[in-house]
């Protein structure tokens, strides 16, 4: 068992939780969802389920049944993960988008229908149900049901991205319909009440999904599709399946780290994490700039081969093997100067708007899941029948020669990752940190202060974080130590302090599993930067 500190030395609102069943997720009728899940004698998988349901509903801005998911999980004697993102259309191709949008166009459009790809998250939810579930799929939906049709109360963290996002959607087809009630978006405290969605959840409750990718939902899409100018076809649904994958992984000082493999982004994680191998991270202090300047520039290296190399497996021209390659890794390491940033290049490996939640129950089952929209609200786009708002990852295809160009039922680049940590085989911890490109840094940051320092996982949560943009560019928290924000510039890093964190920082949840679950239990974190909350009994 990991010899935490239990002092957090950070400003917080939250506390560790500790119990033998755990959910934890960045909403607290989600996370309750997944407890009545337990409490019905269902296990992980299935409380995973119920709260991604019910997180459709109570952060629409970040993720809804038109979504995208990724999960790896402990099924009690190994791990397990499944790709569900989605596919491009039949009718997808370079020449569609450049006649659309013009020659000179780089990718599909940013919102709009021709921004959505096929939803993979209902999908993912009857997969992991079918192989792992035990209570029937319908019942995991009722809470998100009940939450629809009764509705809820706007939290404070969720309205400000709602309110944010209403200048730049709120004409888009569906979208006053689905979330601008009263023609605006909802106030604090406000009753949000969503009867299109609790019919569409429905429907896939009574049909274990078939409705969504078979019956009248995958109909109603493809519809709403052609009305508005799309190429999406019931036959792009019907084909649809999310995939089985075994995780990548890397070790790190004892543990192992697990990712998704491409097309996500998950192996930059890795890559930095070994990147910071070939330091002695734990004689540097942990707020202090030489430890935060090693993370970030390891990062940046990680960024710029996933940025240059990373799409759809298939379609690499270099295997993950030869990212992860120890030796390669060691020699990128090499490129760092503790006293100097740099903007680094892709190397030569061939020559060596998300939610996320995981729970795990007392029988040692754990998962780690995560679902999103990609930018708030995704597309945009509302399908007003059945209250399906379509994420906007086709944006993440390129039109342009190489191995992320848009083709017929494809998948993009993906930059949602659910992680998982392991020691000696074992399972230790599942975990994930939502927000864009913030996902792997967000990962390395919580990874190194939990191995290399000792912090327990809500002190690691709620520490100040830095993110990567793009050359020498970073952003870190206002709360970050001032002589460390002052000597990081001083080495060339060009830094903005920012202090909304909802997506510039991401926000992660975590359970450490603290020794055998039905004895002993696990230890629950949920981040103070959304309207969490980390349950369990």
């Amino acid at each position: 068992m990991k010899n935490f500190d239990f002092h957090n030395p950070y400003p917080t609102t939250r506390v560790p939780v500790f119990a033998r069943n755990a959910v934890s997720t960045s909403h607290p009728l989600a996370a309750q969802a997944g407890l009545r899940m337990l409490w019905k004698g269902g296990n992980a998988v299935d409380a995973a389920i119920a709260a991604a349901a019910a997180m459709t509903i109570v952060e629409p801005v970040s993720n809804g049944l038109g979504s995208d998911a990724f999960a790896i999980l402990w099924d009690g004697k190994q791990l397990q993960g499944i790709n569900g993102s989605g596919r491009a259309p039949a009718g997808w191709t370079p020449e569609y988008f450049r006649g659309k949008y013009g020659a000179d166009a780089k990718n599909p459009p940013k919102r709009g229908i021709d921004s959505a790809t096929v939803p993979g998250a209902v999908a993912t939810w009857v997969a992991l149900s079918e192989r792992y579930g035990k209570l029937p799929f319908g019942d995991l939906l009722q809470p998100a049901i009940e939450i629809a049709e009764r509705g809820y109360l706007l939290p404070i963290v969720v309205q400000q991205k709602w309110a944010a996002a209403t200048p730049e959607l709120g004409s888009l087809p569906g979208f006053a319909q689905g979330f601008l009630p009263w023609g605006r978006a909802p106030r604090v405290g406000e009753l949000f009440q969503f009867p299109a969605a609790a019919r569409a959840l429905r429907a896939i409750a009574e049909t274990r999904g078939g409705a969504f990718y078979q019956g009248e939902i995958a109909q109603a899409i493809a519809r709403f599709s052609r009305e508005n100018g799309g190429v999406h076809d019931e036959k792009d649904f019907a084909a649809y399946q999310p995939e089985w994958v075994t995780p990548i992984s890397k070790d790190y000082r004892g543990y192992t780290l697990h990712e998704i493999p491409p097309n996500g982004q998950g192996i930059a994680a890795l890559m930095a994490l070994g990147i910071l191998k070939n330091f002695d991270l734990a004689s540097h202090k942990v707020d202090g700039a030489d430890s935060q300047h090693l993370q970030i520039e390891a990062m940046k290296l990680a960024f710029a081969d996933v940025y240059r190399f990373v799409a759809e497996r298939s379609a690499m021209e270099v295997t993950t093997e030869q990212m992860l390659d120890d030796a390669y890794l060691a020699s990128r390491a090499k490129l760092i100067d503790l006293q100097r940033a740099q903007d680094f290049r892709a190397g030569n490996p061939v020559k060596g708007g998300t939610i996320y939640l995981t729970a795990a129950d007392e029988s040692g089952m754990m998962i780690s899941f995560i679902q999103s929209n990609y930018m708030g609200f995704g597309s945009g786009c509302v399908e007003p029948t059945y209250g399906i708002s379509l994420q906007n990852r086709g944006h993440g295809f390129s039109l342009q020669p190489g191995a992320n160009q848009v083709a017929p039922g494809k998948r993009p680049f993906h930059t949602i990752i659910p992680a998982f940590l392991t020691k000696d085989g074992q399972p230790v911890m599942s975990f994930g940190v939502m927000g864009g490109n913030m996902q792997p840094q967000g990962h390395l940051q919580t990874v190194v202060r939990m191995i290399d320092y000792g912090q327990n996982p809500q002190a690691a949560c709620d520490a100040p974080r830095w993110r990567f943009n793009t050359g020498l560019e970073i952003n870190v928290e206002q709360q970050m130590n001032k002589a460390t924000v002052e000597e990081l510039a001083r080495r060339g890093h060009r830094i903005d302090v920012i202090e909304d964190s909802y997506q510039d920082f991401g926000a992660g949840q975590f359970i450490w599993r603290m020794g055998e679950p039905s004895r002993e239990g696990y230890v629950i974190a949920s981040d103070s930067r959304r309207d969490g909350l980390a349950a369990g009994f």
